[in-house]
């Protein structure tokens, strides 16, 4: 072997081509945070059985739409089995005289008659029911607003077939046929649609929509009836219902209650038309309830309720209709009227015999004349905004 022949190479460090750079000492390589994101996520044990929440969050959107949709399929049949049973119960000789319908409610006006039946338990027993709330309702979804016309039960008319007697007696004599015959010929006004309340059952119709809010205008204390106590000496007792003034939620029983009172015993002034006022303002407030979007959620649980004390004509769609007729029109503007007369004795009853302004008023709600409020107790008249009660 030559002498200088090394058994061993030497390699020597600099920057020629294929080589590899020295690093200095103490002098850190910078790394990108996001490749040191992905090297903890690639060194993160996955525990087993982990999932992501985004399929789980998609499933339970899934169950809840499929859920809403069953909902309103059953809230829809229960509110078309309750609606078709009321039609059941209007006879055949009561859609004869109604007039005939003039297209959707959702675009041309129409009128609908409106019937409380009295609740007392013995006409009840004896089928002598006279219609103790009358009232038309003519709908103008062109200008979002809703015209409410009080009748009077005890306007002297003359019944076809009777003869000369109080208007709400036509009920008694020949059902909501001749009721509806008898109005529409006294006011000249057609009738396209009739609804009739049992009053005997809208306790139950307005504890299944969760009770109702009435404004009562002013303090009552009614004269003695239905005593709510047990015993005899306690009803000695008693001094009546008692209604405070303002706005107030009412069950069922205590809106019957509203509605029957005959004598405020605070106010001597009042008078029967008082009483078919308080009637008018349960009656419109269980309706606005019974279209509204929170009795329609509840319809699988209380659908045969609500509709058990209603009679009408009046299609599922129609009342769809109306409630949306109703949601559009404004409260504030609502247009309130009632006929009057004067009143008198006539063969040991008390009725009234029909004013000369009553003509007028027609023409008020008919939206034809300025509205003019009532100058008396008994007087017709039109408000805007407000029921009529005590000739205000």
């Amino acid at each position: 072997m030559a002498s200088d022949d090394k058994p061993y190479r030497v390699y020597r460090g600099g920057r020629t081509k294929g080589k590899v750079p020295a690093v200095p000492r103490n002098r850190a390589v910078p790394i990108s945070s996001r490749k040191i994101r992905g090297l903890r996520a690639r060194l993160r044990p996955r525990l087993p059985g982990r999932r992501s929440w985004k399929p789980i969050a998609l499933v339970l959107l899934i169950g809840l739409i499929v859920l809403a949709i069953a909902w309103g399929v059953a809230g829809y049949l229960s509110f078309d089995h309750g609606v078709e049973a009321a039609q059941r119960r209007l006879p055949a000789a009561a859609r004869a005289a109604l007039s005939t319908s003039n297209g959707f409610l959702l675009s041309h006006s129409t009128t609908i008659l409106l019937l409380g039946l009295d609740s007392s338990s013995a006409a009840a027993r004896s089928g002598d029911r006279h219609s103790d709330s009358i009232m038309i309702v003519r709908t103008d979804p062109s200008h979002h607003l809703l015209a409410y016309l009080s009748i009077p039960r005890d306007l002297l008319v003359s019944v076809p077939g009777v003869g000369t007697t109080k208007i709400n007696a036509a009920y008694q004599y020949g059902g909501a046929a001749l009721a509806i015959r008898t109005i529409a010929a006294f006011t000249g006004i057609p009738i396209d649609h009739v609804v009739v309340v049992d009053f005997d059952g809208f306790k139950d119709l307005i504890n299944a929509e969760g009770g109702i809010t009435i404004d009562v205008p002013e303090r009552i204390l009614s004269n003695r009836f239905d005593c709510p106590y047990p015993t005899q000496a306690r009803c000695q007792e008693w001094k009546g219902w008692s209604f405070r003034r303002g706005v107030q939620h009412m069950d069922g029983e205590r809106a019957l209650i509203y509605s029957r009172i005959r004598e405020n015993q605070l106010n001597p002034a009042e008078n029967d038309l008082t009483r078919e006022a308080r009637q008018q303002a349960v009656a419109q407030a269980a309706a606005a309830k019974l279209l509204s979007v929170t009795t329609l959620i509840g319809l699988p649980f209380h659908g045969k309720a609500l509709f058990s004390p209603l009679t009408t004509d009046l299609s599922p769609a129609q009342l769809l209709e109306l409630g949306w007729v109703r949601f559009r029109s404004s409260s504030s503007h609502a247009l309130y009227c009632r006929l009057g007369g004067d009143p008198t004795d006539v063969g040991g009853q008390s009725v009234l015999l029909p004013s000369e302004d009553n003509r007028a008023t027609l023409v008020m709600w008919a939206g034809d004349s300025a509205p003019e409020p009532p100058s008396g107790s008994y007087a017709p008249g039109c408000a805007v905004g407000h029921p009529l009660a005590n000739g205000t």
